[in-house]
């Protein structure tokens, strides 16, 4: 994983988010197929037909080495658009991760493969292979818009898109927000409280 994408999958979703101004939440409950598991990397996105798989597969020809492949439909439904045969491809491809905006399916052997996967939904109903789509447009996940090259960050907190134009400038500000909050840790683990720390005291109790 190329810097700044390994050091943003570091930080963390949340740090990133923070620290971007609270800007690019993909607001979903996600499932995280391989639990502990981070990624960042630049969207490959992808637009499927309705309830179809067929631009999943044309995807696999333009994967790139540490891509995060962005599979989408128009209308989000529990259908899979990922299991074990596909993932495979974007494994041998050098995927950094999938984020599906529909269903994932082979959980147990994706599991196995060691290809970091976060789905809407896990259902077995798959999908039809007829339909042409769009690779590389851009999409819309959990009510943020991702662009092809913007950046993605997976964990167990959920996900955050950066814009590839506010990559540098977020990367910074999540390193100082990290170190701010290194800072932080040490003064509360000296004993120090968080209620004084921020002034909560005297809005609480009234002082001056």
């Amino acid at each position: 994983m190329s810097e700044p994408y390994g050091e943003l999958a570091q930080l963390g979703s949340a740090t990133v988010f923070e620290a971007s101004g609270r800007e690019g939440l993909i607001d979903l409950d996600l499932h995280q197929v391989i639990p502990g598991s981070r990624a960042t990397g630049p969207a490959r996105t992808v637009r499927c037909a309705q309830d179809d798989i067929l631009m999943v597969h044309a995807a696999m020809d333009r994967l790139e080495a540490g891509d995060v492949l962005v599979l989408t439909m128009p209308e989000p439904r529990p259908i899979a658009l990922l299991g074990e045969l596909l993932a495979t491809q974007a494994k041998l491809k050098g995927a950094a991760a999938v984020l599906i905006d529909a269903a994932v399916r082979d959980t147990e052997e994706i599991r196995e493969l060691g290809l970091p996967v976060w789905a809407r939904w896990i259902r077995v109903h798959g999908a039809s292979r007829t339909a042409v789509g769009e690779i590389d447009g851009t999409v819309e996940v959990g009510g943020a818009t991702i662009a092809p090259g913007d950046a993605v960050v997976l964990d167990a907190d959920g996900a955050v898109v950066v814009a590839g134009d506010r990559l540098s400038e977020v990367a910074q500000a999540s390193r100082e927000r990290a170190a701010g909050e290194d800072a932080k840790r040490s003064r509360f683990e000296a004993g120090e409280l968080s209620y004084d720390m921020y002034g909560i005291r005297d809005v609480v109790e009234g002082r001056d």
